[in-house]
């Protein structure tokens, strides 16, 4: 116990803890409930605990009355090089039939538990039965419970929450209550409501058996074009750092820390992410770098300042690599991803922001991407991210992102890379002992060694239950932004009847009394909702599902023609999805009203316009008046064109 006796840890824990009342965080001092499969159950001293290693003796690791630490420590002088390895990646299951997001493939899944010790998963199943994903994350566990020292895993997932699902970046909302994106928060800029939004989703993922939360995004929304945008939470430094930090206090249950009834953060990307020329993002070869034309790094490091306020659990590093003529601490930046720069994470983050939690790479990011990479593929296994290490051996970008600090590999299951780095002498185990230790404490603080099971039925009682939809609905109502609202056509008109709907749900209409004609000039005003344009790269396996491109709508673009089809005739309601900050000087003029939006379903679109809540929101970002003006715009500064078409924080606050 390296000088530890378990007597005297014991003393310590127990001094002050007279109170048998948890604290803030759920932490107990009196008997925690327990969840056992296969290890039997210790009574000792009137109190029981879970005997994980099978051994008929209380193990200090089993020990809940001892501290995190003491239990980690003691953990990790039991475990084998193998063993620890498998904690340091972050593994994506195996599918059935190989089919990304398909159902776990349990059989799959059980030796990458057993024979590889893994303990990170990502869940990316989305359905809409929480008890059956309870189920599964019950199944698997059971499974780690049966190995030698009966570690438990840390199941994380990324958003689930919103509107936006793409593959590698959010997950469908399925049974789970749907709020707007985080940009629909920054436009409400209640900090409150981003608290209470981050316990509902906490109380949500804890549910099913999710612990650990791959958001949020700490980035700033500085080049318009970047597809990444409806993740931030815009593109001015103070409110995503306020944000950001109510979000984690929300998932993780204050500011003091982890404890059984939190979800760990991991807030990302460690730093700069955002700032990509054209917009292009750092998941493709062809986005690989990003740049400070502007000078404002400053300000992307300062946006994860509430993060560590709020004593964020872990920190994922960008995927991108700094420009020529960055300088970190006096001296040139090194060519390479935060996750292989010690500037970046120790200097930076460790040293910089007192940082001793986790940090978890980016998916991927020791893979090779090899000239079929390069060109584009559409094979997810032919992928890899190792910007800036694309000549250094997988072996080699390991040791480097050790070195610099990294505690865990995201989306890969290379235990025996880690284990070579040791053996071979390049990396001490004492190193890797600090990560382990890193890693086991948050999964002690988090109660999963005494439960890491969950109960299905609960589940189907909590996930998405009423009282959590009427609050995301009431959000969706308040992310609105009005723009425009010309002759006072909003809140429609009772005597307003037939509507003419583009995009808009003919069964909600008809249900809030309208008629639904098909010719707009038959209609007493129209109803539209359209979105910002985009284009993509399809040869590329994200770049085919990312919005890239120019902002303006083409003259063929079929959500612009609706608009000119309706503004012609009728008074015209458009409503736009921003998920990039779009260029709307082609449908201002032809708009009697104009709402931005953020992720709302037709139910708070139809509440908003027919005058069920007050407008109050304001755009989180510029949108600009011309592709012009943003092809002259710095990438790293936030609202920045010279003569927007709507600045940052337009928004009518009235009808």
């Amino acid at each position: 116990m390296r000088g530890l006796t378990v007597l005297a840890l014991l003393g310590a824990a127990m001094s002050g803890c007279a109170s048998a009342s948890p604290d803030s965080f759920g932490r107990s001092v009196s008997q925690p409930d327990l969840g056992v499969r296969s290890a039997t159950v210790l009574t000792v001293d009137g109190l029981r605990f879970r005997d994980l290693d099978r051994d008929g003796r209380l193990t200090p690791y089993e020990d809940w009355r001892l501290p995190a630490a003491a239990r980690a420590e003691d953990l990790t002088d039991r475990m084998t090089l193998h063993e620890k390895a498998g904690l340091m990646v972050h593994a994506s299951p195996p599918t059935v039939g190989g089919v990304l997001r398909a159902e776990w493939d349990l059989a799959g899944v059980e030796p990458m538990i057993r024979d590889q010790d893994i303990r990170f998963i990502i869940h990316r199943v989305s359905s809409s039965d929480a008890g059956a994903l309870a189920e599964t994350s019950n199944t698997v566990q059971a499974m780690a419970e049966a190995s030698r020292l009966g570690i438990p895993l840390t199941l994380s997932s990324d958003p689930r929450n919103h509107f936006q699902t793409t593959f590698g970046l959010s997950v469908a909302a399925g049974a789970f209550s749907q709020w707007p994106e985080t940009t629909g928060f920054a436009a409400i800029g209640d900090v409150d409501l981003v608290r209470r939004f981050g316990e509902v989703a906490s109380e949500e993922y804890r549910a099913i058996g999710v612990r650990m939360a791959l958001s949020p995004m700490a980035d700033l929304a500085s080049e318009p074009r970047w597809p990444r945008v409806s993740g931030t939470f815009g593109d001015d430094p103070h409110r995503v750092s306020d944000m950001v930090g109510a979000y984690i206090e929300g998932f993780q249950g204050g500011t003091s820390g982890l404890g059984p009834q939190s979800v760990a953060a991991v807030v990302k990307h460690w730093v700069g992410y955002g700032a990509q020329p054209e917009g292009y993002d750092a998941h493709n070869p062809y986005g690989r770098d990003i740049v400070f034309p502007g000078g404002r790094f400053q300000d992307h490091l300062s946006a994860f300042d509430g993060a560590f306020r709020a004593r964020v659990a872990a920190v994922m590093p960008t995927y991108a690599r700094p420009p020529e003529g960055l300088e970190i601490n006096g001296r040139p930046a090194e060519r390479v991803a935060a996750a292989f720069s010690r500037q970046m994470i120790t200097e930076l983050l460790r040293e910089g922001r007192d940082f001793d939690g986790i940090v978890l790479t980016d998916w991927k990011v020791t893979d090779d991407c090899l000239a079929d990479c390069e060109a584009g593929t559409l094979d997810y296994r032919r992928v890899g991210m190792p910007w800036g290490v694309e000549d250094l051996t997988k072996s080699e970008r390991f040791a480097k992102a050790i070195e610099a600090g990294v505690d865990q590999f995201g989306g890969v299951a290379d235990t025996a890379v880690i284990i070579d780095v040791v053996a071979s002498g390049r990396i001490p185990e004492a190193r890797i002992d600090q990560s382990v230790m890193r890693l086991l404490i948050q999964t002690f603080e988090l109660g999963l060694f005494e439960n890491p099971y969950v109960d299905p039925d609960a589940a189907r009682r909590i996930v998405g239950s009423p009282e959590h939809r009427q609050e995301s609905l009431q959000a969706q109502r308040r992310s609105l932004v009005l723009l425009e609202n010309r002759d006072g056509v909003l809140p429609l008109r009772p005597e307003a009847k037939k509507v003419w709907l583009w995009k808009v749900s003919t069964d909600e209409a008809r249900a809030r009394g309208f008629t639904v004609v098909d010719d707009p000039a038959e209609a007493d005003f129209a109803l539209v909702r359209i979105a910002t344009p985009f284009t993509s790269h399809p040869a590329h396996f994200f770049g085919q599902r990312h919005h890239e491109g120019a902002l303006d709508f083409p003259v063929d673009n079929t959500d612009l023609l609706a608009v000119q089809r309706a503004g012609a005739v009728t008074p015209t309601v458009v409503s736009i999805y921003l998920d990039r900050p779009a260029i709307l000087t082609q449908i201002k003029p032809l708009a009697t009203a104009l709402i931005g939006e953020f992720g709302a379903s037709d139910a708070a679109f139809f509440d908003f316009v027919t005058g069920r809540v007050t407008p109050g929101a304001r755009l989180p970002f510029e949108l600009p008046s011309s592709m012009a003006e943003v092809e002259a715009q710095a990438p790293d500064a936030g609202s920045d064109t010279q003569q927007p078409l709507y600045p940052r924080g337009a928004g009518l606050q009235a009808w």
